[in-house]
C-alpha cells in the first residue's frame, strides 16, 4: 500500500468525509460490480460483474450528464458511502481490474460487502456525533473501530465476513440511538408523537405539514408521499423509501440515519432543510 496515500489514515475525527463517494478515486465499481434491471430507474438489464456499456476506459461514465434523460435515474440516486475508493485504493492498492483482469471477479464480489460495511460506518459515525448518545459513546466507538478494521481486511478475508451477522449486532446499538433521540424529542415536545409500525405503508400518503418530530419511520414506504413542509426533526429514517417523495419545504435537519441516496431519490427545493452531512441534489434546483 502506498505509504503516502490519503486513504491509509485512521478515521478518528468523526467528520465523515471518508464516507462520501469520490468517483475519481474509484475503478467504476458501481458501474461494473452491481446488477440492475430494466425499470423506471434503469433503461436496460445488466448482470452483476458485467461493466456497463457507458463505462469509459478511465472508469468515468460517458453519459453522466444525461443519465436521467437516458433512463438511468438509479445511477444518479446511488451512493456507495466511500466504499468504491476504499476498495480501489486501499484493498487493491490502486491496481484496477482492467490492468489486472485476474482480480476483476474477486473485486466485483468484494464490493457489496465493503458497501454494506461503509453504510454501517455512516450510521455509527453519525451516532457518535449526537450529544444525546453520550451514555453509549464507548460502545459506539468500539463498534465503529471494529467495523473499520473489517474494511481493512484483504480481499479473501473480506469475502469471509458474515456481513449480515455484523449488521444485526450493530443494529442493536442503532436501535438504542434511535430510542435516545426520539425520547429526547418527546421530552422537548411534552406531547405524544405520531407512531408508525416498522415498514409502514405510507405510499402516496398526504403528510403535508405533518408534525413528524421524533417519529419512528424505519423502513417506511414513503414512495410519492407528500411531505411538503413536514417537520421531521428527530425522526428515525433508516431504510425509509423516499423515491419521488415530495420534501419541498420539509425540515430534516435533526433527523437521524438519513443518507445521500435517500435524498437523491426524493423531490426537494431550496427550502428543504437537510442535515449538514448531506448535499442538495442538482436536480432539486430545477424543480
Amino acid at each position: 500500500m502506498p505509504e503516502n496515500h490519503k486513504f491509509t489514515e485512521t478515521f478518528t475525527d468523526r467528520n465523515g468525509h471518508y464516507l462520501k463517494a469520490e468517483c475519481e478515486n474509484c475503478f467504476g465499481l458501481c458501474c461494473a460490480a452491481l446488477p440492475f434491471s430494466a425499470s423506471v430507474d434503469f433503461a436496460m438489464d445488466k448482470a452483476a460483474g458485467q461493466p456497463c456499456h457507458n463505462l469509459q476506459s478511465d472508469f468515468r461514465c460517458g453519459v453522466h450528464t444525461d443519465l436521467r434523460t437516458l433512463g438511468f435515474r438509479g445511477c444518479r440516486v446511488y451512493d456507495c458511502f466511500g466504499a468504491g475508493q476504499k476498495l480501489s485504493q486501499v484493498t487493491y492498492t490502486g491496481e484496477d481490474w482492467r490492468t489486472n483482469p485476474k482480480t476483476a471477479k474477486q473485486m466485483f464480489e468484494v464490493f457489496p460487502a465493503m458497501w454494506h460495511l461503509h453504510e454501517l460506518l455512516w450510521y455509527l459515525n453519525e451516532s457518535l456525533n449526537l450529544e444525546v448518545t453520550h451514555t453509549i459513546h464507548v460502545e459506539l466507538q468500539a463498534a465503529l473501530d471494529e467495523t473499520e478494521q473489517l474494511t481493512l481486511l484483504n480481499p479473501e478475508s473480506l469475502l469471509k465476513v458474515n456481513v449480515d451477522a455484523h449488521r444485526a449486532k450493530i443494529n442493536l446499538l442503532l436501535l438504542q440511538v434511535s430510542e435516545l433521540v426520539r425520547t429526547e424529542a418527546r421530552r422537548k415536545l411534552k406531547k405524544s408523537l405520531r407512531t408508525f409500525s416498522r415498514g409502514a405503508d405510507l405510499i402516496g400518503a398526504n403528510l403535508k405539514g405533518a408534525d413528524l418530530r421524533g417519529a419512528n419511520l424505519r423502513g417506511a414506504y414513503l414512495i410519492a408521499a407528500d411531505l411538503r413542509d413536514a417537520d421531521l426533526r428527530g425522526a428515525d429514517l433508516i431504510g425509509a423509501d423516499f423515491r419521488d417523495t415530495d420534501l419541498r419545504g420539509a425540515n430534516l435537519t435533526e433527523s437521524i440515519f438519513l443518507t445521500q441516496a435517500q435524498i437523491n431519490a426524493a423531490k426537494g427545493d431550496d427550502y428543504t432543510k437537510l442535515p449538514p452531512a448531506l448535499s442538495r441534489p442538482e436536480q432539486w434546483y430545477s424543480v
